[in-house]
């Protein structure tokens, strides 16, 4: 379809696949720069926000959305969470983020991210094109690459870009477009799975709680006063529609259970998924005249709440070098992407794989297993050096850390 007619030809200095909080926040810093974008994505608006996504967002990303003008709702709607606790060998060990390092996390969810970002760009008069499909990027290698798509109305349509960035997901197109013999992918797969729910109930505890038990790992998190997120370790073919609730219950209660006394408030159950995970970094994560950001090039476990955060940190640096790089830079400005990105993309890996290690009971672990489990457990909540390792961690490192 490269050479069909199209409809329309329309220049722009930077053509963006995939309208998800990364996208969406590129256009927005791009846009406050003065720098015009188009932001192009298959699914519609109304199906992005009706996918509920959780989200804890670091220090930094719940500041940027308000000081880039994104919103401020994040202040009235959202959670600050000045601790997390850890909770093992039934007793609670809360973690105090803010007194250890300054920093809370938001509950923020990923949902309303994408709203507040979506209404921006309306507001500002972006341009961003929901429920598209056909969609071909050509030319990544020269100066003047090209994006092709069909609009919902049936029309053909041509944008011709300086750059061009793939923010288009886990299931990215974008990232297979780099020769097979010049990319590398990283990967692990991990031999569980959460099992997630939604409720009708009360908040359980006022911050995030992680639990490891003998029997396996548990989430307990928030969303709103009367609707709460959960999650429970289960195994990756497990079927959503063989777990009665009363089942849910009685595995997330046994979970949590400890010498407090500690239990869930229950409800309803209003959703139930199976989420399956791994860790994956694509390198390069940019090639020619585009880059990839978010889960495009990255994906982590989401046990450290690093997923989003990461791709709000990519696009916070490539936001940076494309205005570089179109004020006259050029390549020189390009090529700083990767390397101010991965070293954050590897960080963030380590600790999602750690806290993931950390935290849920391996198929087939044996007695050994699970009491060392509990030793590195209490070196983290017992010593300095631990909680503010985990609270660094947690909390995120600003975007250029000398650390």
């Amino acid at each position: 379809m490269a050479d069909t007619p199209v409809d329309t030809v329309v220049p722009v200095p930077v053509a963006v696949i995939g309208a998800g909080p990364a996208g969406l926040m590129l256009a927005h810093r791009l846009g406050r720069a003065g720098v015009e974008t188009i932001v192009l994505d298959t699914r519609t608006r109304h199906e992005i926000e009706t996918t509920h996504r959780a989200g804890i967002l670091e220090a930094d990303a719940a500041r940027d959305l308000v000081e880039t003008g994104v919103c401020d709702r994040i202040l009235r709607d959202g959670h600050e969470h000045e601790g997390v606790e850890l909770r093992f060998g039934g007793r609670p060990h809360r973690i105090p983020l803010k007194k250890l390092v300054g920093e809370s996390v938001w509950l923020y969810p990923q949902t309303d991210v994408f709203i507040d970002l979506a209404d921006a760009r309306e507001r500002d008069g972006g341009t961003v094109h929901f429920g598209v499909r056909d969609t071909e990027v050509l030319d990544i290698t020269t100066a003047a690459p090209r994006v092709r798509y069909t609009a919902p109305d049936g029309t053909r349509h041509e944008i011709r870009a300086q750059y061009v960035v793939g923010a288009d997901g886990s299931r990215s197109m974008c990232r297979d477009l780099i020769p097979e013999a010049e990319r590398v992918r990283y990967g692990t797969e991990y031999p569980f799975a959460w099992f997630g729910i939604l409720t009708e109930a009360p908040m359980s505890a006022p911050e995030l709680v992680y639990a490891h038990s003998e029997h396996g790992f548990a989430l307990i998190s928030q969303r709103t006063d009367a609707i709460q997120r959960m999650y429970f370790q289960c195994r990756p073919d497990e079927s959503a529609d063989d777990w009665p609730d009363d089942r849910i219950w009685e595995t997330l209660q046994a979970r949590v259970a400890g010498q407090d006394g500690f239990r869930l408030n229950e409800g309803p159950i209003v959703e139930k998924t199976v989420l399956r995970f791994r860790s994956f970094v694509q390198e390069p994560m940019r090639w020619g005249s585009m880059a990839l950001a978010g889960d495009a090039a990255h994906t982590v476990p989401p046990t450290g709440a690093r997923g989003l955060n990461l791709a709000l940190h990519d696009v916070k640096i490539l936001a940076d070098v494309l205005l570089r790089a179109l004020g006259g830079a050029g390549e020189a400005a390009l090529a700083d992407y990767q390397p101010r990105a991965l070293q954050r993309v590897w960080r963030a890996q380590n600790f999602s794989y750690w806290m993931t290690q950390l935290l849920h009971t391996a198929p087939g672990g044996s007695p050994f297993d699970l009491r060392r489990q509990l030793g590195e457990l209490d070196n983290v909540v017992g010593t300095l050096a631990g909680r503010t390792y985990l609270a660094e961690q947690y909390t995120g490192w600003p975007t250029d850390s000398p650390r």
